[in-house]
């Protein structure tokens, strides 16, 4: 499985209880060590067409910077591990530039959400792919591979929120169920759930695309 976009290590918790006793470096480093995923995750959330108009860099900056400014507070009450903190204060960002860019949406802007934003099926596509689709499937050549990833981003597109969210969570960011369930306020069982059944249901509309006649050019005549 694909290696998750987020750094938890042995050096994150180091740096963090030295960010406890006051050490300034120790602050640097634990932000710098999650600048990275942190793009990552704009990157991958943020709208396509909003990043033809904004900066990543200036996205991933703001959000360092609101973390810099928070970080004190969550040292002393801890409410999450510190990747799904930041991993929230990135998402909020992000919502936040998209609302604030997409002006002449057409939808209501508080009910649309920013979910996949890369263009290109990458490994978490094709695993994804591979896992939803009819095992006889299978992507055999690239072009292949290619198609059918683009059918299951495209169907996960057409999912509800929260069906989109889990989804992308486990395959995109390759968070683990407790990390899910953490960042989702839910206990381990009820973030299992939710996540077979959002499987489930992609599963059925890629289904019910394959089982629809195709028109072709004798049809209509």
């Amino acid at each position: 499985m694909t290696k998750s976009i987020w750094a938890g290590d042995e050096q994150t918790e180091t740096l963090l209880g030295a960010a406890r006793d006051g050490n300034s470096d120790a602050v640097n480093q634990l932000l710098e060590k999650h600048r990275a995923p942190i793009r990552r995750l704009v990157e991958l959330r943020l709208d396509r067409k909003v990043q033809q108009r904004v900066d990543v860099s200036d996205v991933v900056q703001d959000v360092m910077i609101e973390a810099s400014g928070r970080l004190e507070k969550y040292l002393s009450d801890p409410s999450m591990a510190f990747h799904l903190w930041l991993r929230q204060i990135a998402w909020d960002r992000i919502i936040d530039t998209y609302r604030r860019h997409r002006v002449s949406a057409k939808r209501n802007m508080d009910r649309e959400q920013p979910m996949i934003a890369a263009v290109s099926p990458d490994q978490s596509t094709l695993e994804l792919a591979i896992q939803v689709c009819d095992p006889a499937l299978t992507p055999a050549t690239a072009a292949t591979q290619r198609e059918i990833a683009l059918k299951v981003e495209e169907a996960v597109s057409r999912m509800n929120e929260q069906d989109q969210e889990i989804i992308v969570m486990r395959h995109y960011e390759h968070l683990s169920n407790l990390e899910i369930a953490e960042a989702l306020g839910l206990n381990a069982a009820a973030a299992s759930m939710r996540y077979l059944r959002a499987v489930r249901r992609l599963r059925e509309m890629l289904q019910d695309e394959e089982d629809q006649p195709s028109i072709d050019g004798d049809a209509l005549q």
